[in-house]
């Protein structure tokens, strides 16, 4: 684990909110020279704190309008089928996120689709047809009262918005 002061952790948060903006600006939000703050930036990517940056996309924008929550179980929880589900998952583009867990079921995935035919189907490639799944509980999402993927680097602190 990397050592982050207060303004590492700063940079985070604002970069999180929005990565499109100029080192200018983030060095003004944290009290630095734009080049201290490129500094600070590249050691962050380098120390893979910051292990990538993407855009957010409207799913329903791009034709996937409909969200289920999949928990799943596994019949052998042998340490080769979780990673062979692991590796079919991760090949499904409609996997948008999947969670080895623990409690009530194996897996916990966040799945989109057109719609329900559409759900169906990945479900035959992912579930129906492979041996090992012994069981699989589906909620359709009905409304999204708050989505984010963003780590909170700073704890206690809110930042400007």
């Amino acid at each position: 684990m990397m050592d982050l002061d207060q303004i590492d952790r700063c940079l985070l948060d604002l970069m999180q909110r929005d990565s499109r903006q100029s080192l200018e600006t983030l060095a003004m939000q944290v009290d630095l020279s734009a080049a201290a703050v490129q500094r600070r930036i590249k050691r962050l990517r380098d120390k893979k704190v910051i292990t990538g940056e993407v855009i957010q996309v409207d799913a329903a924008a791009v034709g996937l309008p409909m969200t289920f929550i999949v928990t799943l179980e596994l019949e052998h929880e042998r340490a080769d089928e979780i990673d062979a589900f692991r590796r079919k998952a991760s090949q499904e583009p409609q996997v948008q996120q999947a969670y080895y867990v623990t409690g009530e079921g194996d897996f916990v995935m966040i799945i989109l689709a057109r719609d329900m035919d559409d759900y169906e189907q990945l479900a035959r490639r992912l579930f129906f047809e492979d041996p090992n799944i012994r069981r699989f509980r589906t909620s359709v999402v009905m409304g999204k009262a708050y989505r984010s993927l963003a780590v909170p680097a700073v704890l206690g602190a809110h930042l400007p918005t």
